[in-house]
C-alpha cells in the first residue's frame, strides 16, 4: 500500500512540476490523448547516455530538424550524421544510432518495436534504454533506473551499500515502486525528482513529495548518499596531432577507422595514443611543435596531445588523409579533442574560419 501511495504522490507532483523538454509529451497533453513519438524518445535516450540534458538539447533539435523520422535518419549519409554528432562525445553511440535506424527501416518496416525484449535486439540499445523507450513511448510497466533514480532510491530507503554493488537492490526496490498505471509518466517523474530536487548536493528535501517517507531525511543521511566505491585513478596517454596547411589554405584531415575511439570521425592525422607514441607524420614537411599541449579527458583516460604544425606546397601529396578546402572546413564538425587542437593551431596557421 505504501508503494502505491508513493507512486501516486510522485505522479501528482509530476503533473504540476514536470520539466518541459523538447522530446517530452507533457502530462496534460498525454491525458488529452497525445502519444509520444518512439523515434524522438529513442533519439533523446541515446543522446542522454552519459550526457546532460543541457548539452543534448541543441543536438536533439538539430537532428530532428534534419531527420524528422527514423526513415530519414536511416537514409542519411554517415559522414553527415557523424559531423552533426561532433562534440557530443561517445561516438560509438552515433554509429549505433545509424545501425539501429537502418535496422528499424529495413527489418521492422520503419516502426519501433514496443517491448523490452524486441528493443534489446536493436544495435546500441541496452537494458536501461530498452526500459526507458518501452515505458515512456509505449507506457509499459518497465523499471527505469538511471543515475537520478539510483540517488533517489538510495536516499528514500537509506541504502548504505556503495554503488555499483547496490544496483541490484536499487533496481528491485524501484521495480516494486513502478505503478501499472501511467508507468511512462512515473519513469519521467522519478528522473525529474532526482534532477531537480533530490540533487547530488544540497537536496531540497523541504519541497520533496517523498519527504515523509524518506529514510535518509529522517536519519539525516541524505547528503552523504549514495555511497560510491572508490575509482582507480585514470591513466594518462600521450599522442601527436599533425596540422598541415597547404599553400592555398586547405587543411589536411583524416577520417578515423569506424571501430575504436572517435570511430568514423574526421580529425587531424595523428599518432597512436600510449605512454610513448610513435612519430608518424602524414607527409614530409618541416614541423613546428607548439609550446602548449591539447588536453582532453575520455571516460577511461586523460589524453595529452603534442601539436605539430607544417605548411606545404600545393603540389605535395600526403601519405594519408585528404586536404579540405577552406570554404568546406567546419571546426564544429570535429570531435571535441580535435577542436581543442584546432584552437591551439589556429594562431600558428594562416587565418581561416
Amino acid at each position: 500500500m505504501r508503494d502505491t501511495q508513493q507512486a501516486a504522490d510522485l505522479l501528482d507532483w509530476y503533473d504540476r512540476h514536470a520539466r518541459t523538454l523538447p522530446w517530452r509529451v507533457s502530462p496534460a497533453d498525454r491525458t488529452a490523448g497525445v502519444v509520444p513519438d518512439p523515434y524522438r524518445i529513442w533519439l533523446s535516450e541515446i543522446m542522454l547516455q552519459q550526457t546532460t540534458v543541457a548539452a543534448v538539447k541543441k543536438y536533439y533539435e538539430r537532428f530532428t530538424f534534419l531527420w524528422p523520422n527514423v526513415a530519414d535518419l536511416a537514409a542519411a549519409d554517415d559522414a553527415d550524421v557523424m559531423g552533426e554528432w561532433a562534440g557530443l562525445g561517445y561516438y560509438a553511440r552515433a554509429r549505433n544510432l545509424l545501425k539501429c535506424a537502418r535496422t528499424i527501416a529495413q527489418d521492422y518496416g520503419g516502426t519501433f518495436p514496443d517491448t523490452h525484449k524486441e528493443l534489446l535486439k536493436l544495435p546500441g540499445i541496452g537494458p536501461y534504454t530498452a526500459s526507458a523507450i518501452s515505458s515512456i513511448a509505449f507506457d509499459r510497466a518497465e523499471t527505469v533506473v538511471d543515475g537520478n533514480v539510483e540517488r533517489v532510491i538510495s536516499r528514500v530507503y537509506n541504502i548504505r551499500t556503495p554503488l555499483p554493488a547496490s544496483k541490484p537492490e536499487i533496481t528491485e526496490t524501484a521495480k516494486k515502486l513502478t505503478p501499472k498505471q501511467r508507468p511512462g509518466d512515473y519513469a519521467q517523474a522519478i528522473m525529474d525528482l532526482g534532477a531537480t530536487i533530490c540533487t547530488p548536493k544540497s537536496p531540497a528535501c523541504g519541497i520533496c513529495p517523498w519527504q515523509t517517507s524518506c529514510q535518509a531525511r529522517t536519519l539525516g543521511t541524505q547528503a552523504e548518499l549514495p555511497f560510491k566505491s572508490r575509482k582507480a585513478p585514470k591513466p594518462t596517454r600521450l599522442g601527436i596531432a599533425y596540422v598541415v596547411q597547404r599553400s592555398d589554405g586547405a587543411l589536411l584531415l583524416e577520417r578515423r577507422p569506424n571501430r575504436g575511439l572517435l570511430g568514423g570521425m574526421l580529425g587531424w592525422p595523428g599518432s597512436d595514443w600510449n605512454d610513448a607514441p610513435t612519430d608518424t607524420p602524414p607527409m614530409d614537411a618541416d614541423w613546428y611543435i607548439l609550446p602548449e599541449e591539447a588536453r582532453h579527458t575520455f571516460t577511461h583516460f586523460h589524453l595529452r596531445l603534442q601539436v605539430r604544425i607544417a605548411r606545404v606546397n600545393h603540389d605535395q601529396i600526403p601519405d594519408r588523409g585528404n586536404f579540405v578546402e577552406v570554404d568546406a572546413f567546419a571546426p564544429s564538425k570535429l570531435p571535441s579533442v580535435m577542436q581543442k587542437v584546432f584552437k591551439l593551431a589556429r594562431d600558428a596557421i594562416d587565418p581561416i574560419t
